[in-house]
């Protein structure tokens, strides 16, 4: 797996989404956002995710979606509930994951971060596939990136998001990330 010159990774799937835009001039990626989404809420497996990404989401097909209506949001990486990964947005640029944030007193973290989302919710486990395909994915993105932080998005948005949510286990991931660095 290699990333080309706009950083796109290859070996997983690519699914480009609109939902992006340039970063700031002489801005380094040093903030690695891990993320939890399902749509429908608790549901997992279906094209939900990919069409809110793409902006092909039938806000008609489910009553929770007429909330996401005119929304435009993307993220960099998706891993599924198989560990299979889906990159919608070059590293190279700015995905719009974060929203309203701040990590570490510098706000506006879409800017400096990559946005990895994990299908999944606050009230159920994550795979352990996911936890293997996201240190294997974190371990890449830092050879190619000078990522000095890893966060979830409660940490950056607190008060307003609360994902990965407690069912994600740090310690877990960490610890892969540990051995995958060995």
């Amino acid at each position: 797996m290699k990333f080309d010159a706009n950083g796109w990774l290859s070996g997983v799937r690519r699914v480009a989404s609109p939902n992006y835009d340039a970063r700031p001039a002489r801005t380094a990626v040093s903030l690695l956002v891990i993320h939890s989404i399902s749509l429908p809420p608790d549901e997992f497996s279906g094209p939900g995710i990919r069409q809110l990404f793409t902006n092909t989401l039938d806000c008609s097909a489910h009553p929770y979606y007429a909330r996401l209506e005119g929304v435009r949001v993307s993220a960099h990486f998706l891993i599924a509930r198989d560990g299979g990964v889906t990159q919608f947005v070059a590293c190279g640029s700015r995905a719009w994951h974060a929203g309203v944030s701040i990590w570490q007193g510098r706000e506006r973290c879409n800017d400096f971060s990559i946005g990895i989302e994990l299908e999944g919710c606050d009230s159920q486990p994550f795979e352990s596939v996911q936890y293997v395909a996201l240190a294997r994915l974190t371990r890449r993105l830092q050879r190619q990136y000078p990522i000095r932080h890893i966060t979830g998005h409660a940490d950056i948005a607190p008060g307003r998001k609360t994902d990965p949510g407690l069912t994600f286990d740090w310690k877990q991931y960490f610890s892969l990330l540990d051995r995958s660095s060995a």
